[in-house]
Order: C-alpha cells, then sequence, then structure tokens
C-alpha cells in the first residue's frame, strides 16, 4: 500500500485537531468550573469562515480581517476555542471590575476567570500544534466571524486556530 504526502498531512491534522481540542477540554480551569467549548472547521466549513472573515474586513474596513480570511483559505483547518461567560462565584475577586459576582450579572459583565481560562486552553491547544510541527497561528478575526455567522450560540468570546502543513507557513510574512 502507498499513501501519497497530501493524504498523510491531511490525516495528520485531524489527528492534531483532536489532540488540540483534547489539551483545551484538559487545561487547568478557575475552580475546576469547565466552560470552555471547541469546534473544528474544514472544507466547505473552513470556507464559509473565510468569506465571512472577508465580508467583515471589507465592510467594516478593517485590513487585518482580509488579511487573515486569506490565511484562512490557505489553511486545511481551523480550531476554534470559545467560553460560556458564566461567573464562578469566587468570593471578593472583583477581577471583572464588579464587586462580586452579583454585581457581575447585574451589569451584565464578562466574568475575567473564563477570560484567563480561554487563554489557558488556547495555550495548550497551539503547544499541542508546535509539538507536532503544525503551523498556526491564534486569530482574534477567526472568533469574531465565527460568532457572527452564530456556529457558537452558547460562546461569549472565541479566538480561531487555523492550521497549515505545507512546505511554507501561511501565517509568517503576512504583510
Amino acid at each position: 500500500m502507498t499513501i501519497p504526502s497530501t493524504t498523510l498531512e491531511q490525516e495528520g491534522i485531524r489527528d492534531v485537531l483532536q489532540r488540540m481540542a483534547l489539551a483545551a477540554r484538559t487545561a487547568p480551569k478557575a475552580r475546576g468550573v469547565d466552560e470552555i467549548v471547541t469546534l473544528a472547521l474544514m472544507g466547505e466549513e473552513k470556507d464559509r469562515l473565510a468569506d465571512e472573515m472577508q465580508r467583515i474586513g471589507e465592510e467594516k474596513n478593517l485590513a487585518f480581517f482580509v488579511r487573515d480570511a486569506k490565511n484562512v483559505r490557505a489553511a486545511q483547518a481551523v480550531l476554534v476555542i470559545g467560553f460560556r461567560n458564566k461567573t464562578r462565584g469566587v468570593a471578593n475577586c472583583g477581577n471583572c471590575g464588579y464587586r462580586d459576582c452579583a454585581e457581575n450579572l447585574q451589569h451584565r459583565g464578562v466574568c475575567a476567570l473564563g477570560v484567563v481560562d480561554l487563554g489557558i486552553a488556547l495555550g495548550s491547544a497551539v503547544s499541542v500544534a508546535a509539538s507536532a510541527h503544525v503551523d498556526n497561528r491564534i486569530m482574534f478575526t477567526v472568533g469574531k466571524a465565527v460568532l457572527s455567522l452564530g456556529l457558537l450560540p452558547e460562546v461569549h468570546t472565541a479566538y480561531g486556530i487555523p492550521l497549515s502543513a505545507t512546505g511554507k507557513s501561511p501565517f509568517f510574512d503576512r504583510g
């Protein structure tokens, strides 16, 4: 049996996607409360995401959305990681800028611990990609487009990590 390099690389990307999602899931969470959500996009869904990024960039005159859309089109897959905004009930925290979780909820604030958990999950996921020598980049723009498309309705904030296994990283020398 022979397996062409493109097949090997595509299967490798899927394997890395799964391991990245596992790393995000098992990353440490404040108070052990897991509000992390992951989603993988490939093929037509990934291209639809790039189209939405392009649309946002052109509509709002944001060149970095257009640039990142080009990167997503060049990638083989995208892992999206987000969090559901739920307070943790930590006494005397105030990291969100409010006195306590009740005041945060009253003002529809964002739990700072959830944001930190998201950052840790993102770091854990990209460490897996880096260990597997898969080119990647964390993108704010991907998360905004995913939320705009309604792909993660329960999520407050999301970021995306496009993945590439090619001879040259599309995420370097982006101009």
